[in-house]
């Protein structure tokens, strides 16, 4: 094994058995030469493996993190200034984690299916606190909100319910929600999404069922882009290219 390789698989051990908990900050990158005796860029590595493993993240300078991949999903419920009121938590399928950067656009587009938007609001607003502590930010920080409605070939399929860092997703207009807000992360900005956090519920509703979706966007360097909840009508949507850890 590899020595950055024995570094990240030391730190991994902690974090699972307890010594590092969610949201502790990790020693820095020269503390952690010291401790191993080892170069930055030997670190850095070990850093990346933890990253891509979703164990880390890094806040803009602050340091390095544990990541709290609980509390999304701890208590059953979602914050009520994404989904408003209705519908009931029937079932929680589980925890995922996908490394398919692909959003609704991208994936049914592929298929030659018609792809439209209705957006209910664009805003730019201060995130409650627990959406903050899934962004890594501040609640004083300041974020994109939206609301849109996706449809396929003219019918509505999901809503979606979005905070977005404005330090991190800078110059993100209305116009972009009618297309796709991912294509502008990673074609405008130039930054490359990484992974997904999901949890993935059956929610009670008065006619038809609706899966629900909560999620949290990374970057390839760990920063949290996206907190977002996205409802879908259960008897006309399906799930695709979700790998379960």
């Amino acid at each position: 094994m590899l020595k950055y390789e024995t570094i990240a698989q030391d730190i991994q051990n902690r974090i699972e058995d307890g010594d590092l908990a969610p949201n502790d900050k990790l020693p820095t990158v020269v503390d952690l030469c010291d401790r191993y005796g080892v170069s930055k860029i030997t670190v850095k590595r070990a850093f990346e493996i933890l990253t891509e493993k979703g164990l880390i993240a890094s806040k803009r300078g602050s340091g390095t993190y544990v990541k709290n991949t609980t509390e999304l999903f701890d208590t059953g419920t979602v914050d009520p200034l994404l989904v408003g009121e209705g519908g009931t938590h029937e079932d929680t399928f589980g925890f995922t984690r996908s490394d398919q950067p692909i959003g609704f656009t991208a994936s049914h587009s592929a298929r030659g299916r018609k792809v439209d938007s209705v957006v209910y609001d664009f805003s730019v607003t201060n995130p409650p606190e627990s959406v903050a502590r899934h962004l890594s930010i501040s609640p004083d920080d300041f974020t994109y909100y939206l609301c849109r409605v996706r449809c396929l070939e003219n019918e509505p399929i999901t809503i979606e319910y979005t905070y977005m860092p404005i330090d991190v997703t800078p110059g993100l207009k209305r116009d972009q929600l009618y297309h796709s807000v991912y294509a502008f992360v990673q074609d405008t900005l130039g930054l490359k999404i990484s992974s997904f956090h999901r949890i993935i519920r059956a929610v009670g509703a008065t006619e038809e069922p609706l899966l629900e979706i909560s999620q949290v966007g990374f970057l390839d360097d760990g920063t949290p882009f996206e907190f977002s909840v996205a409802r879908s009508n259960g008897m006309r949507s399906e799930l695709r290219d979700v790998n379960v850890i």
